[in-house]
């Protein structure tokens, strides 16, 4: 089955993170996408390696010359047949290329047009440039990240590049040409990661609104604050991660620990307890090696699980019997999420070559083969 986005049709401009994150979503889940690739590679520059790369995997190529005016009107001519675009350029490139939205939606009027950019199509850092850990310092949530006294860690680029940018449009493709289906307008999507970043945040904001977080890092009860929601080392120097917050859990986490009659264990939540709570905790751990740990802790209710490292996490029980993770080409990937249980999604494709699918593409708008060989000749079409 090819997933629930079986027949729609997205244009994507190439380029890196969350904008190829955003192409990949919606190719997992049965979109046609067809990637406009640059002559000579893809917008990454990492054309050799692309069979392995997931988010480059189940897309259609064409390398284009931008630069040029026949170029363009292959995108135009793309854009036509299309119900949505991604585009990840600084404010108004894409308007000097000649394919702003004012130009694609003249012509496709249901086109949803999705700009993906770190600050934003507007304020005073909208065209300045800047990666993950610029937009989450400046949401507010890379402030968040880190223990006590120590500087803010941003969290590899999961915040700002993929789930507050490329997921975001991803979500907001989708809701868009909903909307479009009804209207028969498409519009144009601003998604910014300053703005996805804070709004996965929301939670934390809701916390401090009524007094339950404070701005310091590391002293609250989900930022390793806790002596309950931690990561901890083991005997053999791996690590194990507990999150037992309810009562019951954290109950039967004194249990298995075998601190459930350890009495300064008994006030959860009493703030000033936790440094000594946890330095216990810490010592507790260190008793034995992680995998003597899954063996007590593991499939029971003390919210417990393994740190496991990107080789170890694929070969998990548990990860095997769902097919969290699968062989694409060469490469270990992770698989498409979510689960659906009528229109399950296919199996991802490695990525092809950089205009593997131009001639096929251009035949299927029409452009007979003697145009596509000028087309070739002239530089225009890679």
């Amino acid at each position: 089955m090819p997933g629930p986005l079986e027949g729609y049709r997205i244009v994507e401009l190439a380029g890196i993170g969350p904008g190829p994150f955003c192409g990949m979503m919606l190719a997992d889940h049965g979109a046609e996408v067809i990637r406009v690739d640059r002559l000579g590679g893809t917008g990454g520059g990492i054309d050799s390696h692309a069979a392995m790369d997931p988010l480059q995997r189940s897309r259609k190529s064409i390398a284009v010359d931008l630069k040029r005016a026949d170029g363009i009107k292959i995108v135009r001519d793309l854009c036509r047949t299309a119900d949505g675009l991604i585009e990840g350029f600084r404010p108004g490139v894409m308007e000097r290329l000649g394919l702003g939205p004012d130009v694609l939606q003249a012509d496709n009027a249901r086109l949803v047009y999705g700009r993906m950019t770190g600050w934003g199509q507007s304020g005073p850092y909208a065209k300045v440039a800047g990666h993950d850990i610029n937009y989450i310092a400046l949401a507010g949530a890379l402030h968040a990240f880190g223990r006590a006294g120590e500087k803010p860690t941003p969290p590899v680029n999961m915040v700002g590049d993929f789930g507050g940018g490329g997921m975001i449009l991803a979500f907001g493709m989708v809701s868009a040409i909903l909307a479009a289906q009804k209207s028969g307008h498409g519009q144009v999507i601003d998604c910014a990661m300053v703005d996805g970043s804070a709004l996965l945040m929301s939670m934390i904001w809701g916390f401090r609104a009524q007094g339950l977080w404070q701005d310091e890092r590391g002293v609250n009860a989900l930022d390793t604050g806790a002596h309950f929601y931690d990561t901890y080392e083991c005997a053999d120097g791996r690590f194990v991660a507990i999150g037992a917050i309810e009562p019951q859990f954290y109950a039967e986490l004194r249990r298995l620990a075998g601190i459930a009659d350890a009495s300064a264990f008994d006030a959860q939540h009493d703030r000033a307890a936790w440094p000594s709570l946890k330095e216990e905790m810490a010592r507790v751990f260190k008793t034995k090696s992680r995998d003597e740990w899954c063996a007590v802790m593991e499939m029971t209710d003390a919210c417990f699980a393994p740190v496991l490292s990107m080789g170890e996490a694929p070969g998990h029980p548990h990860n095997i019997e769902r097919a969290t993770f699968g062989s694409i080409g060469d490469a270990v990937q992770p698989m498409p999420a979510p689960r659906y249980s009528s229109t399950p999604t296919a199996i991802p494709r490695p990525a092809g070559k950089a205009g593997a699918d131009g001639e096929a593409l251009l035949i299927e708008l029409g452009y007979d083969t003697t145009h596509i060989v000028d087309l070739r000749a002239a530089g225009t079409l890679g």
